[in-house]
């Protein structure tokens, strides 16, 4: 009998002190969700993966590497972040046409999720190869669930940008939308975004989750206006943030529907017929249509000028 490889051997993981066979996963680039903290939320089909798959491209191997060593794994890794990207995608998709199986890892979470990583997805399946999501905790996900708002339709927003004035013309960009929104933020920048998102969007009801799984975790409920008092003056906390937003008020998104027919009334008719119009569409009084009317067109001749 011939002696096994030393791929085969290192196909194993360690659960409770207990060693169990990995079996090596079909061929192709393997999109696996890892913890966001808690190691023990990793998932019994991720270690599996990762035990049998023939190479691991992670962004930091040092985060990546506590993982593995917590659960007995030996797969080798291959540091892949944005700093690299252009030169180790060959060498990775070079492997899976070889007809390896490659496991993509972020530091946590769900790649691709506001992490590196979709452009190898891309690569690979242009060359034709598969790519198989071994889905598992997302910090987005875990927010929305603890936040306390609804949950049936939401925006992912990300990452906002990282200066004032882009970041409120971002969220006047979004502001209407009849969703829940989710944003990735920064301790160092929370304060500061809290205060544009007050100012921007009003006292919506918002929660900002904090090392979510961890021994530390925090989920602080309130207005807009309330959490960005509060974080001015406890300054800015540590790690990375998860803001989950309320959809626009009712009153408020009525408002910026009242304005949408307005506008595309007075494209064609007089102020007092379009005022007419949508005061007997929406069934508001025809005296408050008529004032705002008045002040829209005055805005957008104001904006002509």
């Amino acid at each position: 009998m011939n002696a096994p490889t030393e791929a085969a051997s290192r196909r194993s993981f360690r659960i409770a002190g207990h060693s169990l066979p990995a079996a090596r996963p079909e061929r192709g680039l393997h999109i696996v969700a890892t913890p966001i903290g808690n190691l023990g939320d990793v998932t019994l089909r991720a270690l599996e993966t990762l035990a049998g798959a023939d190479l691991i491209a992670c962004e930091d191997t040092r985060i990546t590497r506590r993982l593995l060593d917590r659960y007995g794994i030996e797969t080798p890794l291959v540091a892949y972040h944005d700093h690299n990207a252009e030169q180790v995608r060959p060498r990775l998709l070079a492997r899976l046409e070889e007809g390896a199986a490659v496991a993509q890892v972020s530091d946590a979470g769900t790649p691709l999720i506001s992490d590196p990583g979709y452009k190898l997805v891309e690569a690979a399946l242009a060359a034709g190869h598969r790519v198989i999501p071994v889905p598992g905790a997302s910090a987005s996900l875990a927010a929305l669930v603890a936040a306390g708002l609804p949950t049936d339709r939401f925006f992912f927003e990300g990452f906002l940008p990282p200066k004032s004035g882009a970041r409120r013309n971002r969220l006047a960009e979004i502001k209407t939308l009849p969703a829940t929104l989710v944003i990735y933020e920064t301790g160092p920048r929370l304060p500061e975004s809290l205060a544009d998102l007050a100012d921007v969007l009003g006292p919506r009801p918002a929660a900002v989750c904090r090392e979510l799984t961890k021994s530390f975790e925090e989920v602080r409920r309130g207005p807009l206006d309330a959490l960005a008092a509060h974080y001015a003056e406890a300054g800015a906390p540590k790690g990375e943030i998860v803001l989950v937003v309320g959809a626009p008020l009712e009153e408020e998104a009525r408002e910026e529907d009242v304005d949408a027919a307005l506008r595309q009334a007075l494209a064609t008719l007089s102020v007092k017929d379009a005022a007419a119009a949508v005061a007997t569409a929406t069934g508001l009084p025809r005296r408050t249509i008529y004032a705002r009317a008045l002040a829209l067109q005055a805005g957008d001749a104001g904006d002509d000028d």
